[in-house]
């Protein structure tokens, strides 16, 4: 389960990032609350989403083309130096109790732009980290699992720390926190990189990338469900709030142990990823967890009851992270690396881009409808991008297996091409 972390390079990246997650937790969870304390509205959180993620959905198709001819590591180092400042700002604003909705809204476009570059670079930089391919799918899965149990100590830490010290405190640690990806970078031994996408302008390069990634069917539609994901699914958290003080009664704690519900079965979710030893199945799995994210979501609108409320959300969180995180596996583990920096920007975009989208319409919605409405139309348009992925598995699968063979990610196929090229005398392929 923990074999990528045999890798230096990707176990110092593991010990810093999964600090700094924990600060970007606590972040997340204090400006959502901040934004919903100044002005009690619904709309307003939907458009602090869209506002910190819309320039991913702009600017991300671009970066991967720039993340297919930079050095990732520096342009990683770049990128978390960046995000310290802007926790630092949030910080001496909240602390100094200047803080002001617009300010906000203002500083979550800024952090939209790095992680606009951020993301893709991050995800295409794992393979680097590891250099063995045979452990990319654990080494991805490992993310998964720090990325989430992050989310399981972070929002339950901001609940405490907002309703003792204020959302402040949790902006000033995050920014410190970012020290220690920053280091973990810095203490890297990395080789020099081959770019391999060296010519042609910018605009050639994005056409070329989005001719594969959306000619080639499996990338296709992996890509499309992820971006429903990103549409209807991913902005429940916008709304949480909400169900937090209204729908059931509670406070900032309450708010904090449903964002750490989910963060328990997205953990639960990324540890068995991590406990594969192949991405054979990962076609399979993900429909079915798309299918449990929808359902989690149309019965968890409907729960007036914390307990309740808290087990639906870890089916939501579980669904969620082994669909998303499947589906990751699955892209770095078929696109060459010429063009992954592009491929995973789509992917970026698909997942973050359309989350703005998402989040204001959810934030509409919600001010119309009411939230547990919302989140119950939300889960059915995520059950039904489950049923026709389901349907389209058996192509996909068709057009995967020659791939999973080149590569020899199915043995016992690669095994009987050798054994017949050796018994005949002809160069195997």
């Amino acid at each position: 389960m923990l074999r990528a972390l045999h890798h230096r390079n990707y176990r110092l990246f593991f010990g810093g990032q999964g600090i700094s997650l924990i600060g970007t937790w606590l972040t997340r969870v204090a400006t959502s609350w901040l934004v919903y304390r100044l002005t009690n509205s619904a709309a307003v959180l939907g458009i602090l989403g869209f506002a910190g993620q819309i320039p991913a959905f702009l600017l991300a198709p671009f970066a991967g083309v720039l993340v297919d001819r930079w050095d990732r590591h520096r342009l990683l180092v770049v990128t978390q130096t960046l995000s310290m400042v802007q926790s630092f700002a949030l910080a001496v604003l909240a602390l100094t109790r200047l803080i002001e909705v617009w300010q906000i809204i203002a500083l979550s476009i800024f952090q939209g732009f790095i992680n606009a570059f951020d993301m893709p670079g991050r995800q295409a930089f794992v393979v680097e980290m590891v250099e063995n391919r045979e452990d990319l799918a654990n080494a991805i899965a490992l993310n998964s699992s720090m990325f989430n149990g992050a989310r399981l100590v972070g929002p339950s830490v901001a609940g405490v720390l907002i309703a003792s010290v204020g959302e402040g405190m949790c902006f000033l640690l995050d920014g410190f926190s970012y020290l220690a990806v920053i280091g973990s970078l810095l203490a890297m031994h990395t080789k020099r990189r081959e770019i391999i996408s060296k010519g042609g302008t910018m605009l050639r390069g994005l056409a070329d990338g989005f001719h594969f990634a959306f000619g080639f069917a499996p990338v296709r539609a992996v890509l499309l469900l992820i971006a429903l994901t990103g549409l209807m699914g991913i902005p429940y958290v916008v709304l949480m709030p909400i169900f937090a003080s209204q729908v059931l009664q509670g406070n900032s704690h309450t708010f904090g142990f449903l964002m750490a519900a989910a963060g328990v079965g997205a953990l639960a979710g990324a540890l068995f990823l991590a406990s594969r030893k192949s991405v054979r199945g990962l076609g399979r799995i993900i429909p079915s967890m798309a299918a449990a994210f929808g359902v989690g979501l149309i019965l968890f609108s409907l729960s007036r009851t914390l307990w309740l409320s808290l087990a639906l959300l870890f089916v939501v969180g579980l669904g969620m992270m082994v669909e998303t995180a499947s589906s990751n596996t699955i892209l770095q583990t078929i696109v060459d690396d010429d063009k992954r920096g592009r491929v995973m920007s789509f992917y970026t975009t698909a997942f973050l881009g359309m989350t703005p989208f998402g989040s204001l319409l959810a934030g509409q919605m919600a001010s119309r409808i009411g939230a547990p409405l919302t989140i119950m139309v939300d889960g059915i348009f995520i059950l039904m991008g489950a049923v026709l992925f389901a349907r389209k598995l058996p192509h996909i699968r068709k057009m995967v297996r020659p791939i999973y063979v080149r590569k020899g990610i199915i043995p016992e196929v690669a095994t009987g091409i050798q054994a017949a090229s050796h018994l005949t005398g002809q160069p195997k392929e």
